[in-house]
């Protein structure tokens, strides 16, 4: 099993609309990915490590598929879509990190 986490890095300047992230873009990306995803989970970023820190990220997605081949497979067919709609949530550039769940 391989986790796909998005991370949406927080600044002064960030803007993040998480109720469109929630109920539009994450429906959308379950919707074209299909069966392939098999959970997807948001974290919305509140405090850093330290006290009265800000949290590094404003929001993490999470995606869990069986492969890596599985989310290729699925995802990039759909990837001009799929990024595409960032702008429609968030200013921010998303970095990408696929990890093994173990």
């Amino acid at each position: 099993m391989i986790r796909v986490s998005v991370m949406y890095p927080n600044s002064e300047q960030a803007s993040f609309d998480l109720d469109y992230y929630q109920n539009t873009h994450m429906p959308l990306v379950q919707k074209l990915v299909g069966d392939a995803v098999k959970e997807v989970a948001i974290d919305s970023g509140i405090a850093g490590g330290m006290p009265g820190t800000d949290a590094p990220f404003v929001a993490i997605g999470h995606m869990l598929f069986d492969s890596i081949q599985s989310f290729q497979a699925s995802f990039t067919p759909h990837a001009q879509e799929i990024l595409a709609d960032i702008p429609n949530y968030t200013n921010t550039q998303p970095q990408v990190q696929i990890s093994q769940v173990v």
